[in-house]
This record gives C-alpha cells, sequence and structure tokens, in this order.
C-alpha cells in the first residue's frame, strides 16, 4: 500500500510557529514516528509553500498511490486550482488539519477542498495524520 502524505504552506515550520496552535514538534520528527508506526506502508511525503507545486504534485502522484493525505494549509480556504487538481485524480484524498478550523478565525471555517476529498479530520493535533492513514485501512 503506498501513501503519501503532502503539506501545504508553512508547514515545514511546524515545531517553530505559533506552537500554541501547532505544537512544539516539527513534521520531520512526527513522520518518522508515523512511518515506523507502519512499516508495511511505502510511504512518501512531499511540502511546498508554492501551490503550481502542490498541483503539480498532486497530478504526479494521483493515478497511482493508494490515498493521499493532504494538509493544504491557508489554500484549504483560497485555493480553487488545488479543489480542481484534487477532482481531477483518481486516488482518494483526506484533508487534515491539525488544529480545529471551526474553531479558529471565520475565514477558515469553509474549506474549498473538502467537497472533493474522502473526508475531512481535524482538531487532533499531528494524531491528525495518523486517523487520515487510518482511514485508508479500514475496508469500505
Amino acid at each position: 500500500m503506498k501513501i503519501i502524505i503532502v503539506n501545504g504552506p508553512n508547514l515545514n515550520l511546524l515545531g517553530v510557529r505559533e506552537k500554541s496552535i501547532y505544537g512544539s514538534s516539527s513534521f520531520t520528527n512526527y513522520y518518522e514516528i508515523l512511518t515506523s508506526r507502519y512499516p508495511d506502508i511505502d510511504f512518501d511525503y512531499f511540502q511546498s509553500n508554492v501551490e503550481g507545486e502542490l498541483i503539480n504534485y498532486l497530478q504526479d502522484v494521483g493515478f497511482s498511490a493508494h490515498g493521499i493525505v493532504f494538509n493544504a494549509g491557508a489554500y484549504t480556504h483560497t485555493s480553487v486550482a488545488i479543489r480542481d487538481a484534487i477532482a481531477a485524480i483518481t486516488t482518494p484524498v483526506v484533508e487534515v488539519h491539525i488544529s480545529n478550523i471551526l474553531t479558529r478565525e471565520n475565514f477558515r471555517h469553509e474549506s474549498i477542498i473538502g467537497p472533493v476529498c474522502k473526508g475531512s479530520i481535524m482538531g487532533f493535533g499531528l494524531d491528525s495524520y495518523r486517523l487520515g492513514v487510518e482511514s485508508f485501512l479500514v475496508p469500505e
């Protein structure tokens, strides 16, 4: 099974930025824990602050993986182009967020990408990624 984790803008700063919201662990540290927890899963990871790079990557991997766990960051609320890329690929995408976006600023309450995703997970800290992975392990 191949699962790809994709992170959008500013998620490269996890462990450094806004620790009260995003925690003090880097994603690199969490990724090591996640991959060791699921040794039978072939993981890939990609992060970019650039919308077009995220779209290109989704198109490159979105027809061959079993699942994509995607934290689009701020693009969740603004990017019709990323929404269209998710709708165009055949690999199912689970939207994840570290914080509960519904308890934050009003502009974060709407997810443009959510309606074209398999599901959405938010508010469980970095464990949201594990829950996203688990969603692909449950038979449909």
